[in-house]
């Protein structure tokens, strides 16, 4: 079955096309999702299904569908510094993006049932912290895991400012997840077969929004037939952060504004230089549908039967213009991570400079 918009070639097209159908309106929504590939977070046999509007499970490993997370990251309206509890944070691909968005001063929790998923999850953040040239854009909060079930929290944990729940919550655990919400804090789960957005507004009050039909996999109950004991969980800490991480913030917030200040001289008026070519964009028909998809199912909006006689003209038109363009058409130069070269052009000490770039490698 088909997903809610049409699957892209790369990670960019997929967006392109969320942002088409509406799924991504805002743009530091968009730049999150166009800073972390999805495909990093696929294992590498299953990487050719990564930018299709598809849910995709192995073993314990899940990841939604795109136009699901892109409604759950409109949906909790992320500022950066505030707190972030990830319930069933799996392989950390939305807790990373959601990072990027709260910067070095919020808080980026996550609780997973699976010690193996908690593990890919670490390696797949270790991976985008050292590899990925996106990294260097923002100013990260690095998510932290912890195991165990999300039912299960004790009960003297902190509140936190955004939390999202990635199973179908229970009707009888809707209190349990409100009580994790600071007021004003805003609440996304899967809630009676609609992702349901709650916003605290007051000790007792509480606003309600039904946002898509959706079909998660339930919470699973905790199991204590082996001890008969509750076996809570322990959130991180809230820490302040330390005197060498602050530091490294600022040098690197600094180095960040150099770039910027030369770039500006550069060019006049800061601007890059503009891409080659515009990626082109496919006219998309739409209507309602439903579509089931290993335990989920969610809206799709893709076509109108009143768009049926423009098709065969857009499609012309497309061929058209894709003819015209192509031979002026030339592969982009990759990106230059200036921050990296920066850091690394610096008087310092080789530990020193792969610190200030989160110990990557050469």
């Amino acid at each position: 079955m088909g997903g809610a918009v049409s699957a892209g070639e790369d990670n960019d097209e997929l967006i392109d096309n969320l942002k088409e159908a509406q799924y991504i309106r805002t743009e530091l929504v968009e730049q999150a999702f166009r800073a972390i590939d999805r495909a990093d977070y696929y294992l590498e046999e299953f990487k050719d299904n990564a930018y299709k509007d598809l849910a995709w499970k192995h073993g314990n490993i899940h990841l939604s569908a795109p136009c699901i997370y892109s409604e759950v990251m409109e949906a909790l309206d992320l500022q950066p510094g505030l707190s972030f509890l990830n319930l069933g944070s799996g392989t950390g691909y939305l807790s990373s993006m959601v990072g990027l968005i709260l910067g070095p001063f919020g808080v980026n929790h996550g609780v997973e049932l699976h010690s193996d998923v908690i593990e890919y999850a670490k390696q797949k953040l270790d991976f985008f912290i050292k590899t990925s040239d996106s990294f260097d854009k923002f100013e990260f909060c690095e998510p932290s895991f912890v195991t165990g079930n999300c039912l299960e929290i004790s009960p003297d944990c902190t509140q936190y400012d955004r939390v999202y729940c990635g199973a179908g919550v229970q009707k009888e655990h809707e209190d349990y997840m409100k009580n994790l919400l600071k007021v004003g804090g805003i609440l996304v789960m899967p809630l009676e077969e609609k992702l349901t957005k709650i916003t605290r507004t007051g000790p007792s009050a509480w606003e309600t929004k039904k946002i898509l039909a959706v079909s998660f996999a339930p919470l699973i109950q905790p199991n204590h037939a082996d001890s008969g004991k509750s076996r809570l969980v322990h959130l991180p800490p809230v820490a302040v952060r330390s005197l060498q991480d602050l530091a490294r913030i600022a040098i690197r917030g600094t180095i960040k504004k150099i770039i910027h200040q030369e770039t500006m001289s550069k060019n006049g008026n800061g601007l890059k230089n503009p891409p080659r070519f515009k990626r082109r964009r496919v006219r998309r028909r739409r209507m309602e549908t439903i579509v089931f998809l290993d335990k989920e199912v969610f809206a799709s909006r893709i076509s109108n039967p009143s768009d049926d006689n423009n098709n065969s003209e857009d499609l012309e038109d497309e061929r058209r213009e894709e003819e015209e363009t192509k031979p002026s058409e030339l592969k982009p130069d990759p990106p230059v991570n200036f921050l990296r070269e920066k850091v690394l052009s610096l008087p310092l000490p080789d530990p020193l400079k792969y610190y200030l770039l989160y110990y990557r490698e050469k």
